[in-house]
């Protein structure tokens, strides 16, 4: 069982707010940006590190249950180099690239490609792979030890300048972490000849989401207050334990909210920072118990004197979407509502007296009832709160404003900014499934005011994906069956339904086929709603009143990680090549398919060689990634890199990385 406080990428959240604030490496000061007030929901800054102190202290204290806080889960360039680089454009083969939401914003990913080199990242290593020649010809060690501190949590690429994600991987339970504390680390190498690294960055807590335009990256981290909880006293009950904590609280430093910094340089030069006070922000309304910090670093220059020109927002958070303008910074409240753990059974009080304290069940385990009926706290309603950060120029993001609109976001897909309105598509559950039902909300996005919506969607269902392609919006719900909705949102105030589709199974991602069509990648399910394996669909949406579907691939039980990860999607537009990992009963590998104007084609299945393990054990990697370079497929997955023939799917090279 496990009590998950989410948080998500609040990337901008802090900017605007604090771009009136001092950075704390020198600086003029800039006057502050206009905000837009929308009651509860408007963000303000901190005026002093006293008034910082106080508001944190008492909304922390307020949140803090009987266990603590809860857990997480998880250059300038020469001339003669610019020469060289144009050069070396023209001769680059054509490649495909990141499967992203926009285009121009890039998001991490495990592998990135140039057409001339083959980025990517495994067990703490980084190896560069030349494409004309198929061999790996750099690698540098990121991390000490076997398998280094954390999860790779994605790759971003910039000319000769790549950063590295490494997700830290901190489990609270109580007041004590489950094995070692989070090591989030965010470096810089230069791929230039040799590689090497030129800063480790280890912010405090644990690494959310990033994006990078241009060269710019703005990253996320998430972080708790660094507060020690008392040990729990023999025989202590619920009560006494909650006011412990709450005088804990009470008495902590404003440093213990404060995110620190840690930057390394090449030479091993370590420097510290904090966030400064008057850098903090927070909405009006919070919980005290986690505070989300961007960070923001340019490939181009590497880390300067500026360190990562912090800003952190007092905020919970689960979504971050981008676009070339704005930064949107999204959180669903209800995440974090505060919910008390089990003791451990060698810590459980030995009075036969003690309340239990309820537990959050997690899917698959089973839960476990309270000593005592204990009263069910009340919940707050389902709503999804917005913040929308100017990113237009350098530096840290300015905030613009902030809207809240009813039920809970899918991901990123679920937002869409177009012709000056973003658009939203939520589920509103009230805990019966027959009740639940979906709308998409329209905003201005200057404002985040609302101006319109289409409700109604998917009665007594939810959500399963979204798609929006300039005025018209795709949703698709699920429970039993899958209807395909059609949106215009031509008139942002008065968005309608158009048409409706309704199929077997669902799609959970939806990907723009070739004009007026629709590619769908999810599961097949039995009229009760039972899946029965992936299922890739082609919709005819070229008259958004009639949606159909043109053709279907089926395959029975298997599972593909594109449908909860599009950047697993490979979709060639020049040919209609489309590939996705795919998993079966003993067997993985990459399915390669045809998608054009009529008709899903199944081309072949791409495997890597089988692995052998000790005791004459094998198995067959999972492939992550795929990539057109030039007439050649590349797929990748953590035992190494296969090269294929485009036309025939041949094999051409294996490149193993372990």
């Amino acid at each position: 069982m496990k009590t998950l406080i989410r948080t998500a990428v609040t990337a901008a959240a802090l900017a605007a707010v604090t771009a009136a604030c001092t950075s704390s490496t020198g600086g003029s000061t800039a006057p502050p940006p206009k905000a837009t007030a929308l009651g509860a929901v408007r963000l303000v800054a901190y005026s002093s590190c006293d008034d910082a102190l106080a508001g944190l202290r008492e909304q922390a204290a307020a949140n803090v249950t009987a266990y603590g806080f809860g857990g997480v889960m998880p250059f300038a360039v020469a001339q003669d180099a610019a020469a060289e680089s144009k050069a070396r454009v023209a001769a680059t083969p054509e490649h495909s690239t990141t499967n992203v939401h926009e285009a121009g914003v890039d998001e991490p990913d495990l592998v990135k490609t140039d057409g001339d080199r083959v980025i990517t990242v495994a067990d703490g290593t980084l190896r560069i792979i030349d494409t004309a020649t198929r061999r790996i010809t750099g690698s540098v060690r990121l991390t000490e030890g076997e398998g280094g501190p954390g999860i790779p949590g994605g790759l971003l690429v910039s000319g000769d300048r790549a950063l590295v994600l490494m997700r830290g991987g901190d489990i609270m339970y109580k007041t004590r972490p489950i094995g070692p504390p989070a090591d989030t680390r965010y470096v810089v190498v230069d791929l230039a000849g040799e590689p090497r690294v030129l800063s480790t960055i280890r912010p405090q807590g644990s690494y959310v989401d990033a994006r990078m335009i241009g060269s710019t990256v703005r990253l996320v981290t998430r972080s708790q207050p660094d507060i020690a909880f008392p040990e729990p006293k023999q025989n202590a009950t619920e009560a006494d334990l909650l006011k412990a904590n709450q005088d804990t609280v009470r008495r902590a430093p404003v440093d213990a909210w404060l995110p620190k910094i840690e930057i390394t340089d090449a030479s091993g030069a370590v420097r510290k920072d904090t966030v400064k006070c008057e850098r903090v922000s927070h909405p009006a309304g919070y919980t005290g118990t986690s505070m989300l910090t961007v960070h923001t670093i340019d490939l181009a220059q590497g880390v300067t004197a500026a360190g990562t020109d912090p800003i952190s927002l007092a905020a919970d958070g689960d979504v971050v979407y981008g676009t070339g303008q704005s930064l949107y910074v999204v959180s669903n409240p209800r995440w974090w509502f505060p919910v008390a753990r089990p003791l451990p059974v060698e810590e459980a009080p030995a009075s036969s007296d003690a309340v239990a304290p309820a537990v959050e069940p997690t899917p698959g385990d089973a839960a476990v009832p309270p000593a005592s009926p204990r009263p069910t706290p009340t919940m707050p309603p389902e709503e999804t709160e917005v913040h929308r950060f100017d990113i237009t120029r350098p530096g840290a993001p300015a905030y613009v404003a902030s809207g809240k609109v009813p039920g809970r976001l899918l991901n990123q897909y679920s937002l869409s900014e177009h012709d000056g309105h973003l658009r939203v598509a939520t589920t509103v559950d009230s805990g019966d499934e027959k009740t639940s039902s979906s709308a998409v909300h329209v905003l201005r996005a200057d404002t985040l005011a609302q101006v319109g919506e289409v409700g109604g969607l998917g009665k007594g269902e939810r959500i399963y994906s979204v798609r929006f392609i300039g005025a018209v919006g795709y949703c698709v719900t699920f429970r039993q069956v899958d209807p395909l909705y059609t949106l215009d949102l031509r008139d942002p105030a008065a968005p309608r339904v158009t048409g409706e589709l309704k199929i077997t199974g669902y799609s959970a991602y939806l990907h723009p086929g070739s004009e007026g069509r629709l590619i769908g990648i999810g599961q097949e399910a039995s009229e009760q709603g039972r899946t029965l394996g992936t299922q890739v669909s082609l919709f005819d949406v070229s008259d958004p009143g009639t949606p159909r579907r043109l053709s279907q691939f089926f395959q029975k039980d298997s599972g593909s990680g594109a449908e909860w990860d599009p950047h697993a999607f490979l979709y060639w537009p020049k040919t209609g090549l489309s590939v996705i990992p795919l998993n079966k009963m003993n067997e993985s590998g990459a399915l390669v398919l045809q998608i054009g104007d009529a008709e899903v084609k199944e081309l072949g299945m791409i495997k890597h060689p089988k692995q052998r393990q000790e005791g004459g054990y094998s198995y067959e990697p999972g492939i992550q990634r795929s990539i057109v370079i030039g007439d050649s497929l590349w797929t990748v997955s953590y035992e190494g890199v296969q090269v294929n023939d485009l036309a025939t799917l041949a094999s051409q090279a294996w490149i193993p990385l372990r």
